[in-house]
């Protein structure tokens, strides 16, 4: 399918100049940005040589935040294909991506929220070509804490009324006791992107932050349960990916 030059290319390191961070939910994010993929793509494959249709694009949630402003969310499946010379073998790749919009009005929040839908989607999409499309950002390892017999700290976990929940959630799935090894978090980036945090241990995600029953549509398609009991949503560790 590739030539040489595009698999040489494509096992190249990352260049760390285009890595962008920035803070979510008490998590400092790594990420490639959506034109900086287009262009990749454009070097190694070829103008021309690859495209991407939108499967899918639904609304998830609507809702007003406490600033009256619309909050939406979007999801959008996308499919990359990259063509081959001949056309008879070429690769085609799909994911699904998430996007939220907030602004004063409904327009402008449908539309920043679809297209963040599609750019998250595309981005995942391209994660499958490896390193230079940022699949290395997805190493669990770089969200490990040093501590791996201690859950992922930060100020909501430090929060005592969410380390009780944390702490119920774990007796009352208490069959499964070995410790977690990170998971992916760029997956969550639309509950980050609401101030929500999600939160690991003993093989259960919960999520902890304000106003989550205003946010339930997004939260139950992350693939979240709640157990009314702890008042907590929750879902496995090994759960795929919603």
């Amino acid at each position: 399918m590739f030539n040489d030059n595009q698999i040489k290319t494509l096992k190249n390191e990352l260049d760390s100049h285009r890595v962008k961070t920035r803070e979510k939910g008490n998590i400092q994010l790594s990420y490639l940005e959506g034109f900086d993929i287009i262009e990749t793509a454009n070097k190694i494959f070829g103008f021309g040589n690859w495209d991407y249709a939108i499967s899918k694009l639904e609304q998830v949630s609507s809702e007003i935040n406490q600033n009256q402003n619309n909050v939406i969310c979007y999801k959008a499946i996308v499919q990359v294909l990259v063509h081959s010379v001949d056309h008879a073998n070429d690769v085609s790749r799909e994911d699904v991506g998430f996007g939220i919009g907030v602004a004063k009005t409904q327009a402008d929040a449908h539309e920043g929220a679809a297209k963040e839908a599609v750019t998250d989607a595309l981005k995942r999409c391209f994660r499958s070509f490896g390193n230079q499309f940022g699949n290395s950002l997805y190493d669990k390892s770089r969200n490990q804490n040093s501590n791996n017999n201690t859950p992922h700290q930060n100020q909501n976990y430090n929060n005592p009324q969410n380390q009780q929940h944390y702490q119920n959630v774990n007796n009352n799935h208490s069959t499964n006791q070995r410790t977690t090894q990170g998971f992916d978090r760029y997956e969550f980036q639309s509950l980050y992107n609401l101030g929500l945090d999600v939160l690991e241990q003993n093989g259960y995600l919960v999520i902890v932050g304000e106003n989550q029953y205003a946010y339930r549509d997004v939260i139950k398609a992350s693939g979240f349960k709640f157990d009314p009991k702890t008042k907590t949503w929750w879902r496995s560790l090994e759960q795929g990916a919603a």
